[in-house]
């Protein structure tokens, strides 16, 4: 199967666990390609203006895996307007990766995947489920290696 991975990462931290998924798909026999969603121009963390540079494509993949992380309780609005301006997702299946600082989904992480969700289904996109890993306390390793694992599972369940 074809996946594509496309992630904003302010911290490194959805980098990262985008970089732990791929390694696991790659694993699993997929050809897989990451790319990031980069900002044009420098901003101010917690400005909600945004200018992004060319996104990576989003189509021609079986499966799409969209990554990014929480910011002030919600979407990261890099993330927000890039899906605004992402090109049709007709007939895309996705899969949404979230990643926050604090320790409780409901403190952003599950408005984030909502907000996602329904970006990439106002876009046409079958969303295929997602996923929530919190940086906050013991167990990080774990937590990521769950994620990792549940996002590989709906991924492969799909045919390609």
């Amino acid at each position: 199967m074809n996946i594509g991975i496309v992630v904003y990462s302010h911290t490194g931290n959805t980098r990262l666990v985008a970089g732990k998924l791929k390694d696991a798909l790659a694993a699993g026999g997929h050809r897989v390609t990451m790319g990031e969603v980069t900002l044009a121009e420098a901003r101010v963390q917690g400005s909600r203006v945004v200018k992004l540079a060319p996104l990576p494509t989003l189509s021609g993949y079986d499966a799409l895996v969209l990554g990014a992380p929480v910011e002030a309780f919600t979407l990261s609005p890099v993330m927000v307007k890039a899906l605004e301006g992402a090109p049709s997702l007709e007939r895309a299946r996705v899969a949404c990766l979230v990643t926050q600082g604090l320790a409780y989904r409901w403190l952003g992480g599950n408005g984030a995947l909502r907000r996602m969700r329904r970006l990439c289904e106002a876009k046409g996109a079958t969303v295929l489920g997602g996923e929530i890993v919190s940086w906050a306390g013991g167990g990080l390793d774990g937590r990521i290696a769950r994620a990792v694992e549940t996002l590989v599972q709906l991924i492969a369940s799909q045919k390609a």
